[in-house]
C-alpha cells in the first residue's frame, strides 16, 4: 500500500499550547454577557436561528474572518463533519463534508478541548485541494447531554498569532451555553414526540374499539337468528367473542407500516385461534398441522380471519375432522401473484356423505367474511374422507 507523505508533521500544525503562551487581550465581559442574552432570547423565540446566530457572535467576539459549525454525522462510520451556517470568506463551502478522522475537527473532539491549528492546509491535503488558506483556526468542541459529539465551532483568522486563551475561554463558555440549549431543544422535541405518539395511540384505540363494536353487533344479530335457545346463543356468541379477543391480543403496531398501523402474523393468528380446539394429550403429536410463510395481516383482516377459523374449527369439532379422536386437520398456505392461497383439510373424521342439505349462520358468517370483508374466494369440497376448504385472499386486503 502506498504511503502518503505529509509536507509537515501534525504537531507543527496543531499548536494549542500557544493559546496559553500568548497574552490575552482585555476581555469585554459586557459584550459576552449580551451575547448570552441574545442567544437565550433566540432559543426561546426563534430556536431555528440559534446556531446561525452563535456563529455570527463567535466571529464578532474573536475578530475572525470566517466561522462555521462542523456537525458530526456518525454514519457511515467512522463518520464525517458537515459544514453548516458558514460565515465570512468560506461561506461558499456551506454543506461540504470533511473526514472525521482526518481533520482539525476530529482532533478537537478527541481532545475535548479548544484546539489551535496553524496553516492546516500544510497537513490536510483536502484543504489545500480546495485552494483554502487558513493562517490560524480556533476550534471548540460541541457535545450533547449524554456526551456524544455534536460537532465543533471553528473560527478562521487572517493572520498568524491572532487567537489567544481569552478567545478560547469565551468560545468555550458560549459552547457550553449552546450545549445546554441543545439539551433543552432535545427535551422539547422528545416531549412533542411523546405527546404525538400518545395522541396517535388514543386515536388508534378508539378506531379499533369502534370496529370491534361493529363486528360484535353483527355477530349478535347473526347468532340470534341461528340459535334455538338462549343457552345455545350464549355459548356460540361467547366462542366467537373469545376468538376475537385472542386475535386482538396478537395485534401490534409495526414501525415499518406507519405510525397508526397494526399488524399480526397469519401463522401466529391461526395457531392462537385453533389452540382451544386442540385436545391433544401432552407429549402426543398435535391434531393440527399449520405451515406457511410469514404473512402480515392488518387489523381489519385479523378480526375476519379469527372469525373464519373459529367457525371452521367449531364445525370440525361438531361434525368433521375433530369429531373423532383420530381426526386431524392440516392448514397450509402459500403466496402467489399477490394472493394468499390457503387450504383447510380435514381427515380422520366421520365419513362425509356430501354437502349438507342446509347451512347454519356460521357458514353464512364465513362466506360473508371471506367474500365481503376480505374480498377473497371460498370453495368447499365435501370429499368422502373429509372436508377441504380452499381460500384465495388478496394481499392488499389482508394488509388492511
Amino acid at each position: 500500500m502506498e504511503t502518503l507523505i505529509r509536507p509537515v508533521p501534525l504537531d507543527e500544525v496543531i499548536i494549542s499550547d500557544e493559546l496559553n503562551r500568548r497574552i490575552p487581550a482585555q476581555p469585554d465581559y459586557l459584550k459576552e454577557k449580551l451575547a448570552v442574552y441574545d442567544l437565550a432570547s433566540r432559543m426561546v423565540d426563534h430556536p431555528d436561528e440559534l446556531l446561525p446566530r452563535f456563529v455570527d457572535i463567535a466571529m464578532e467576539l474573536t475578530g475572525g474572518i470566517s466561522a462555521g459549525l462542523s456537525l458530526y454525522e456518525e454514519a457511515p462510520g467512522p463518520g464525517v463533519f458537515r459544514w453548516r451556517h458558514l460565515r465570512g470568506t468560506l461561506a461558499s463551502f456551506d454543506g461540504a463534508t470533511t473526514p472525521r478522522n482526518f481533520s482539525p475537527c476530529g482532533v478537537t473532539l478527541d481532545a475535548n478541548a479548544p484546539v489551535l491549528a496553524l496553516h492546516a492546509e500544510r497537513y490536510y491535503d483536502w484543504i489545500s485541494a480546495a485552494d483554502i488558506v487558513v493562517p490560524e483556526v480556533l476550534l471548540v468542541p460541541l457535545r450533547r447531554r449524554d456526551g456524544t459529539p455534536f460537532g465543533t465551532l471553528w473560527i478562521v483568522s487572517e493572520e498568524v498569532g491572532h487567537f489567544d486563551g481569552g478567545h478560547a475561554r469565551a468560545m468555550t463558555e458560549l459552547a457550553s451555553f449552546i450545549a445546554m440549549a441543545l439539551r433543552m431543544a432535545d427535551g422539547e422535541e422528545q416531549l412533542k414526540r411523546a405527546l404525538a405518539e400518545q395522541e396517535t395511540l388514543a386515536r388508534e384505540m378508539s378506531h379499533r374499539l369502534k370496529n370491534l363494536l361493529a363486528i360484535t353487533q353483527g355477530m349478535i344479530r347473526i347468532t340470534a337468528k341461528g340459535s334455538e335457545t338462549p343457552d345455545e346463543m350464549a355459548d356460540t356468541l361467547i366462542g366467537r367473542l373469545q376468538a376475537l379477543s385472542r386475535a386482538n391480543i396478537l395485534v401490534r403496531r409495526h414501525p415499518s407500516a406507519g405510525p397508526a398501523a397494526a399488524v399480526s402474523d397469519l401463522g401466529d393468528l391461526i395457531r392462537t385461534i385453533i389452540l382451544p380446539h386442540d385436545d391433544t394429550p401432552p407429549g402426543d403429536a398435535s391434531r393440527f398441522s399449520v405451515c406457511g410463510p410469514p404473512i402480515r395481516c392488518g387489523e381489519h383482516a385479523v378480526n375476519g380471519i379469527a372469525l373464519v377459523f373459529h367457525e371452521l374449527a367449531t364445525n370440525a369439532v361438531k361434525y368433521g375432522g375433530l369429531a373423532l379422536p383420530a381426526g386431524r386437520i392440516k392448514i397450509a398456505w402459500h403466496l402467489e401473484d399477490e394472493t394468499v392461497h390457503l387450504q383447510w383439510i380435514e381427515r380422520g373424521g366421520p365419513p362425509v356423505d356430501g354437502p349438507p342439505t342446509s347451512h347454519g349462520f356460521g357458514t353464512a358468517l364465513v362466506d360473508r367474511t371471506v367474500i365481503g370483508q376480505l374480498g377473497g374466494e371460498l370453495n368447499h369440497d365435501w370429499q368422502r374422507d373429509g372436508l377441504v376448504v380452499t381460500l384465495a385472499l388478496p394481499m392488499d386486503r389482508l394488509s388492511d
